[in-house]
């Protein structure tokens, strides 16, 4: 009887520890998962609405997988080789900041008529897998991040990094679900004659998906640069979120301008 009653001490202490540090790592990767939120919210734009939540669910379950991946290959790293992982990072955290200043470089210069867009118009299957893969890349920030902020025994580890890896899937992919359905619910509603709210949520959506859009992106600079300030040690005499956005803008700017002249004058 008291051993059980030990063993049920223990897997409740184990409980509270696993929550204690989801917790926190659920709050490290906030800004990561808005960015991945805008992303994949953006990937559904312009597609029929019959078609909408189910390619949010195919994306979804590639999510799912992508966490799976990840949190068998960081706690492998963990294991075997530790250092490896604050490479990986700084490698991720430099791809958010190029992909940040990509996203306001082809925003501010150049300019895709509707003739480009047709021609360039992509299938389902690739919107899902082109979505699959970008989760993947954001999958691994998150889980590092996460990885980076809890400590204990390693089964207390695993344990919560399966608990944020799920839990970041559901959030995102839940919100995203919700998201792309808001202006069929204000279509549902001015049909049954709620015609101000029904408005009111059609028109707002459009300004919403740009808002998405624009917070993505400064989380793209935040979390890019916020790796590369820890991982170099970068004092900060300003305040931190500052220095964060601009470490990443200026990381961002640094990949961006030698892809930009390969694109323009060696690939062309």
């Amino acid at each position: 009887m008291f051993s059980l009653l030990s063993l049920l001490d223990d897997i409740a202490a184990t409980l509270d520890d696993v929550a204690v540090m989801t917790k926190i790592a659920l709050k490290k990767t906030s800004a990561l998962m808005s960015d991945d939120l805008a992303v994949n919210a953006g990937v559904v734009d312009e597609v029929s609405p019959d078609r909408e939540l189910p390619i949010v669910k195919a994306i979804f379950l590639g999510s799912l997988i992508n966490k799976v991946y990840c949190i068998v290959g960081v706690l492998s790293l963990s294991y075997f080789y530790p250092p490896l992982l604050k490479i990986i990072l700084l490698i991720g955290g430099l791809y958010l900041s190029f992909e940040g200043a990509h996203k306001v470089y082809e925003k501010v210069f150049q300019k895709k008529n509707e003739q480009n867009k047709e021609v360039k118009a992509i299938s389902e299957k690739d919107k899902i897998k082109g979505a699959v893969r970008t989760d993947l890349i954001l999958s691994i920030e998150i889980i590092l991040i996460a990885k980076n902020s809890l400590t204990g025994p390693f089964l207390n580890q695993s344990i919560s990094l399966v608990v944020i890896g799920i839990a970041a899937s559901v959030i995102i992919y839940g919100l995203v679900a919700i998201l792309v359905k808001i202006d069929d619910f204000g279509l549902f509603l001015i049909k049954k004659e709620y015609n101000k709210i029904g408005l009111s949520l059609v028109k707002s959506m459009p300004y919403v998906m740009k808002g998405l859009g624009v917070v993505g992106t400064i989380a793209m600079f935040l979390v890019g640069g916020g790796i590369i300030v820890h991982t170099f040690h970068i004092p900060t005499p300003i305040p931190e979120i500052l220095i964060h956005l601009i470490s990443g803008i200026v990381s961002g700017l640094i990949c961006l301008i030698p892809f930009e002249l390969y694109q323009k004058f060696i690939k062309s």
